[in-house]
């Protein structure tokens, strides 16, 4: 499974509708879930970002369509970072010689 960092910020229809975002949240982990991953981590966020989710995902694929699938809602728009865990980190590194 591959780890996605996602920054998501309300549009202005998600935040007139704030009080049903808990039950979009529940229906983009299963989602999610049907598509082979699932959420690790999800945080109510001050600053530049209204939510911060950490994700699996099967593959890039898997987690660009789950993207699209929130986007087609229109709540939330997100911005997704590949993580690589800290083995990888050092493997990467490592492997500059």
């Amino acid at each position: 499974m591959t780890t996605y960092i996602m920054l998501i910020n309300w549009t202005e229809q998600g935040a007139k509708n704030v009080r049903e975002s808990p039950k979009r949240l529940d229906a983009a982990k299963k989602q999610l879930a049907d598509m082979g991953g699932s959420f690790k981590a999800f945080y109510l966020t001050m600053g530049e970002c209204d939510m911060v989710a950490v994700v699996e995902a099967p593959d890039d694929a898997v987690l660009a369509r789950f993207a699209l699938m929130l986007a087609t809602g229109g709540s939330v728009r997100t911005r997704t970072l590949k993580a690589f865990p800290e083995f990888a980190y050092r493997e990467i590194i490592t492997s500059l010689g």
